[in-house]
């Protein structure tokens, strides 16, 4: 058997897949252990059992072939909820945290908001809005199944009560309704892009990335529906590309939103553009 210190180790076979090696390794190690990271910094001389080492060589295999951490233990941290992951989603990353930081200060001086998220994949966005205060009523909604039935599972897990899922391709099944602000990230990659080919997408469901229309055509459709949704002076909030702030802002000038901006990522690229409805004077 070897030791948990053996086992850290191997964080060297993950350099040609990873910019974190290390941290994948100890991730993947506390997964198997069931135990968090501290414990192997703890117990480094620790033997680890003959299951426990065949499955973590398992998941390393899976590993250096390109498979998402997230998908291997079937969690992602986000915001301060621990959510879980399958692959009928996208993983929830950092940046897109810029949403929640938003959205709450839009809606920072509204009591008893009404808060609409499109897309909503493992529910990251909603939950992490709604645990802020549960006066707020947030509705969320996905076009997969399985995606409304994970997104309520993170709910229940992490015991946030005043989200309400379901399953709707975009405004189709949604009640006619007006709400304080609303907020997505949809699908915005070309599908040409060859990124596509390239890293932790390579194992994302297609569906939530690409869009057609050069990536844009998804947020056309969400800026020209969102209007009859949107209460006088709401916030419309939405995830782009690094590339599209441009197009998207010239989409909602077009389409008489005002307050037209575009924000950076933790990366400084630019990551989402947000505007009022209707104009105003």
């Amino acid at each position: 058997m070897s030791s948990i210190a053996e086992l850290l180790a191997s964080r060297s076979s993950l350099a040609a897949v990873s910019d974190t090696p290390g941290l994948d390794v100890e991730l993947l190690l506390a997964h198997c252990l069931d135990k968090d990271r501290s414990y192997l910094k703890t117990w480094t001389e620790r033997e680890v059992g003959e299951q426990q080492q065949q499955q973590f060589a398992v998941l390393l295999q899976r590993r250096q072939r390109g498979e998402p951490i997230a998908y291997l233990i079937g969690s992602r941290g986000f915001w301060t909820l621990d959510l879980r992951v399958n692959a009928s989603t996208l993983i929830p990353r950092p940046e897109t945290e810029l949403l929640v930081e938003l959205a709450l200060e839009k809606l920072a001086d509204t009591a008893a908001a009404r808060i609409l998220d499109l897309g909503t994949g493992t529910g990251a966005i909603a939950l992490a809005i709604a645990s802020e205060n549960n006066q707020w009523q947030v509705l969320a909604c996905d076009v997969q199944a399985e995606a409304v039935a994970l997104a309520q599972d993170n709910g229940q897990q992490n015991k946030i009560h005043n989200v309400e899922f379901l399953q709707s391709n975009w405004f189709a099944q949604i009640p006619a309704q007006q709400f304080d602000l609303i907020v997505s990230n949809p699908p915005y990659i070309d599908p040409a892009d060859p990124h596509l080919a390239q890293g932790d997408v390579r194992f994302e469901p297609r569906s939530a990335l690409v869009a057609a229309g050069k990536g844009l055509a998804d947020i056309r459709h969400i800026i020209q529906q969102a209007q009859a949704y949107l209460k006088p002076g709401a916030w419309l909030l939405l995830e782009h590309g690094y590339d599209q702030g441009p197009a998207v802002r010239e989409l909602l000038h077009t389409q008489g939103y005002s307050a037209v901006a575009t924000l950076q990522d933790i990366a400084g690229m630019d990551r989402v553009s947000l505007a009022q409805y209707p104009a105003t004077a």
